[in-house]
């Protein structure tokens, strides 16, 4: 891959990587491309949310010795798997390369030889005897190979200024290209101690705390790494090289500081001193908003590898540098992605949209340096960049849907802004810290419909349209408002058309600021029908007014038109009100509001585009989309009087 162009693009959860194709996106999106984590073009996918690898037995421990030289691409060593048995079962299997060779499989101290390894990349292993339901066991497998699988860093062997690294990336199914695993999003391991022997040159950047490091020879020492915390198999890593150590601290108000190791190249330790001592004040407000640091009895860490971005390694972000929207997007994951993990990669949102909405929230409490309106700006106009989409994913297949930056980032980000918005901010934010502290998802898995009540319970609201229609459902709202005023009344009509047919509406509170020649006045409405009317008294004079001003909604070409009093004119002239002009898609117009009324519309030549019969109510609305460019007349037709608007059809 390229290298980054801008160092601030490098930011988003799991690794971004700058990809050249997205050189003209705004940062933020192109952190979230770039985290395409471990996607590859070719690699085999049978889709984890169906495959039953691992699904009769529970993992519970796990011990990894391995022996690696990052000069060399090769891995050799020892997994050792404790487990409960699920059901009665005389066969194990693991998700695993199939390109690695099998040393030995042990089993009670007895060597297995009834195995297969299978181009499905799992590994199946015959027992001598049956293991009954809820029966504790273990085995170990030893093996040796190099790993491969494709991927932007499953396993990666590399240099930073001549010297060599290697390094992992698992997200999503890329740890069994490494070691035999369950790959799945319904079982934590328990508990792991690592084990990587290596050249004494080198340290070992991995999960949890360091034990010790201890030399096995003049040339070679052991590095023990153990973690107590549940962990996920994408969210185990290895990263091998000469690091540079140091560390920062974050206080805890009544508690220990948490340490922030972090291990980087030594050519750039002095502006990384510089930089990661940004991460303090960002896990400080994390702190505040969603609880303590999810993993605070062993430690938060960075380690520097080759990948344009990063990757939340539980415990140890992997970064390629430490530019402030990384790091608080990589912080943000260990609540949102480490402690809960999304359950399904349909619901990678749980991940991505918290931890990017997170970037949003640290610029709004003044951390960072980007402006917090400006930011929400850029997320709206990148969702609304494109007509479709929804944030739920419909393919697990394709690692680019997944980790989609406009849907899967950006779309899930502004979805979580607009529950805060719906909900108050301390319903949003309680029913939040509610779902993260919640013992069945706490360190463990949790899907949509678990957040969602969550919210509901802290709110009172039934969440049921909303998740129907901006989380399952595809595109994003316009609202077109045609106004004018009367006496002490303001009357505001509001259509609304959609960038999909596959959501017809998107019912949400809409904030329209009015604005008068000495003051200025904000109105909230409830918009639950296209061509709602709303009587708004006020005592004076509206001179225009903005939709959505502070940002909260997903929506574009919103359009405003003042109507002329028709005492003040030709009322056959002004029967018709027609908005928005010039109009894109759907042409809204108001007639007389009786029965019998028929309308065409024709161009300038006089060609009839479309025509129809009108029922009889006061509001309409005509798609226009097929239209080409141009001007074009409305005339609506009753007894014997032909009333006439003309509008502009644009692209």
């Amino acid at each position: 891959m390229n290298t980054l162009l801008r160092n601030e693009l490098v930011v988003l959860a799991l690794v971004l990587i700058w990809i050249p194709g997205y050189a003209q996106l705004d940062p933020a999106t192109d952190l979230q491309h770039a985290e395409m984590k471990s996607a590859s073009r070719q690699q085999l996918i049978q889709t984890l949310e169906t495959r039953e690898t691992g699904s009769n037995f529970d993992i519970h421990y796990d011990r990894m010795d391995w022996t690696i030289d990052p000069a060399v691409n090769f891995i050799r060593g020892t997994v050792t798997t404790h487990f409960t048995a699920l059901a009665t079962l005389d066969r194990l299997a693991f998700d695993f390369n199939s390109g690695m060779t099998i040393d030995s499989i042990r089993y009670h101290g007895i060597r297995l030889n009834n195995y297969e390894q299978s181009e499905a990349q799992t590994l199946e292993i015959g027992l001598p005897g049956m293991i009954t339901s809820g029966q504790p066991d273990s085995i170990s497998i030893s093996y040796h190979g190099v790993p491969t699988g494709g991927g932007f860093g499953y396993w990666v062997q590399s240099n930073h200024q001549g010297t060599p690294i290697i390094w992992t990336l698992s997200e999503p199914y890329g740890a069994s290209s490494w070691w035999p695993c369950k790959q799945d999003l319904s079982d934590k391991i328990d508990s792991m101690d690592i084990l990587v022997t290596t050249p004494n040159a080198y340290r070992v950047a991995s999960n949890g705390l360091l034990m010790d490091v201890t030399p096995v020879s003049d040339t070679m020492s052991r590095h023990h790494w153990q973690t107590h915390y549940p962990i996920a198999s994408y969210l185990v890593a290895l990263g091998i090289t000469d690091y540079a150590a140091y560390s920062d601290y974050v206080p805890v108000p009544g508690g220990d500081d948490i340490e922030v190791l972090n291990y980087v190249y030594p050519e750039n330790l002095n502006s990384a001193i510089n930089q990661t001592s940004q991460v303090v004040p960002v896990m400080q407000l994390y702190n505040e908003l969603f609880g303590l640091y999810p993993f605070a009895l062993e430690k938060y860490g960075h380690a520097q590898f080759g990948w344009g971005g990063g990757m939340e390694h539980q415990t140890m972000t992997f970064a390629y540098n430490f530019s402030f929207l990384l790091v608080s997007h990589e912080l943000a994951h260990q609540w949102f992605g480490d402690k809960v993990t999304c359950g399904s990669w349909q619901d990678i949102w749980l991940n991505e949209g918290f931890a990017t909405y997170c970037e949003g929230l640290c610029y709004e409490h003044g951390l960072g340096t980007q402006d917090w309106q400006q930011w929400l700006t850029g997320k709206i106009g990148s969702v609304t960049s494109a007509p479709g989409g929804s944030v739920f994913v419909t393919d697990t297949s394709s690692v680019n849907r997944i980790f989609d930056g406009r849907l899967t980032y950006n779309k899930g980000a502004m979805l979580l802004h607009m529950l805060r918005w719906k909900l108050g901010e301390e319903a949003f934010f309680g029913g939040i810290r509610a779902y993260l502290s919640d013992p069945e998802l706490a360190y463990g898995f949790a899907r949509t419909d678990n957040l969602k009540q969550h919210l509901e319970a802290t709110s009172g609201q039934d969440l049921t349209d909303f998740f129907q229609q901006w989380y399952y459902g595809e595109g994003y709202p316009s609202y077109h408002i045609s106004w004018d005023q009367s006496s002490d009344l303001l009357h505001l009509t509001v259509a609304q058309s959609t960038s999909s047919v596959a959501t017809a509406f998107f019912s949400m509170p809409l904030q329209i600021l009015l604005h008068g020649i000495d003051r200025d006045t904000m109105v909230i409405i409830q918009h639950a029908f296209s061509g709602q009317e709303f009587a708004i008294p006020l005592d004076f004079t509206v001179t225009g007014m903005d939709i959505d001003p502070n940002h909260w909604l997903i929506s574009a070409n919103n359009t405003v038109t003042q109507q002329t009093s028709a005492l003040q004119i030709d009322p056959e002239k002004t029967a018709i009100r027609i908005f928005p002009n010039p109009v894109t898609s759907i042409l809204y117009f108001t007639t007389p509001g009786i029965s019998g009324l028929t309308y065409t519309i024709s161009d300038v030549a006089g060609k009839q585009m479309k025509q129809g019969a009108l029922p009889g109510s006061t509001l309409y609305s005509v798609p226009v989309t097929e239209l080409p460019q141009g001007f074009y007349v409305l005339r609506i037709a009753f007894s014997n009087v032909v009333l006439s608007q003309k509008f502009i059809k644009v692209n």
